[in-house]
């Protein structure tokens, strides 16, 4: 029986297809058996396979859980930064979280988070930069598992609530090619105070980088890589 499963990034790009058809003798199987199983059948992709985490159903996986025949399966590789082919717009029911190839706007995420009782209101913004120690970079490529991504940014918002009740977060993230410059990220914060802004703010981008599945494509003057893919094994986006 056949199982297929959702690459992206370095794997998609090495195992040259975004949805690998891959026959087992029999499910389900877990998460960990499965990882065997591919690195086995894909000995070159091996490493990355061994870093990488499943998703079933758009939730990251632990080793004993068991996959079935009816579950939507990706393969998650470390992320951390694609190409857009149409201009697309995706977003959280009610718009503070957005996915897209267009340019992002400061004013409009900003805005989002603006409140009459909160004292303190930040963005923080990642743009592209051109050089990383003695590498130029031309441009960034950002790829993302969309629906995933965006459930990822809705909880992020849900746990700053949670640890700092009242506070407002509104996340924008750029998908496609991403010039020096240009930005990439917006994570907009609100409070009542300062210091709770700060914390929450620093929480939200610690956590963006560690679990939503968004991936970065390095092009540099005399190469590219994927960001990620060479990321040491304690990468665990369970352990947040």
């Amino acid at each position: 029986m056949n199982i297929k499963i959702r690459l992206f990034a370095g794997l998609a790009e090495l195992l040259n297809t975004s949805v690998l058809d891959f026959s087992l003798d029999q499910l389900p199987i877990s998460a960990d058996q499965l990882k065997i199983s591919l690195s086995s059948a894909y000995p070159d992709a091996a490493s990355q396979i061994s870093v990488s985490f499943f998703a079933i159903n758009e939730e990251y996986a632990t080793g004993e859980m068991m996959i079935t025949a009816d579950d939507e399966v990706a393969l998650i590789p470390p992320v951390s930064g694609g190409d857009g082919q149409k201009s697309l717009i995706e977003s959280s029911s009610d718009g503070m979280y957005v996915i897209t190839d267009t340019p992002l706007s400061i004013e409009d995420v900003y805005s989002k988070v603006l409140n009459n009782n909160h004292g303190a209101t930040l963005s923080f913004v990642g743009t592209t930069r051109e050089m990383t120690g003695d590498k130029r970079t031309v441009h960034l490529e950002y790829e993302a598992y969309i629906p995933m991504a965006l459930s990822y940014l809705e909880r992020i918002g849900t746990e700053l609530n949670t640890r700092w009740p009242g506070t407002l977060c509104a996340i924008s993230h750029r998908i496609g090619r991403v010039d020096i410059q240009e930005v990439s990220v917006i994570i907009a914060v609100s409070s009542a105070h300062r210091d709770i802004c700060y914390e929450a703010s620093r929480y939200a981008i610690e956590n963006l980088k560690q679990s939503v599945p968004i991936w970065k494509k390095e092009i540099w003057d005399d190469g590219k890589t994927w960001k990620g893919v060479d990321q040491q094994e304690s990468w665990d986006p369970l352990s947040r």
